[in-house]
C-alpha cells in the first residue's frame, strides 16, 4: 500500500479511537455500554431496585449482562433501558470517571 493511502487510513482510526471507541466502557466480561447513555449506577440490593429489575423485565427493556453471575450493579440508561452488571458500583464509578481499567 502506497504510503499516502496509509496516512488516510490512519487519521480514519485516530478519529474513530477518539470519537466512539473512548465513549465505551466494559461492565464485565466483554460487554460494553456507552458512557454518555448511563444515568444512573445503582446498588441491586434493595426492595426498590429489585421491582425496578422486575418491572424492566416485564417491559421487556432488561438487560442482563451478567453472564450468568451475581448481579452486582444495576445501569439504568437514559432510554429506560435497565442492564444487569456483575462488577461491584464502586468499580464501574471508577471505570466512567476514567480512573480504572477499561
Amino acid at each position: 500500500m502506497p504510503r499516502r493511502s496509509w496516512k488516510k487510513f490512519e487519521n480514519r482510526l485516530r478519529t474513530l479511537n477518539n470519537g466512539m471507541v473512548n465513549n465505551l466502557v466494559n461492565i464485565g466480561y466483554g460487554n460494553m455500554v456507552m458512557a454518555t447513555k448511563v444515568v444512573a449506577v445503582l446498588s441491586p440490593y434493595s426492595a426498590p431496585m429489585r421491582r425496578l429489575k422486575e418491572e424492566a423485565k416485564e417491559r421487556k427493556m432488561l438487560v442482563d449482562a451478567t453472564q450468568g453471575r451475581k448481579t452486582r450493579a444495576i445501569i439504568i440508561t437514559d432510554s429506560d433501558h435497565v442492564i444487569l452488571s456483575a462488577v461491584q458500583v464502586e468499580t464501574l464509578m471508577q471505570r466512567f470517571t476514567g480512573r480504572g481499567e477499561q
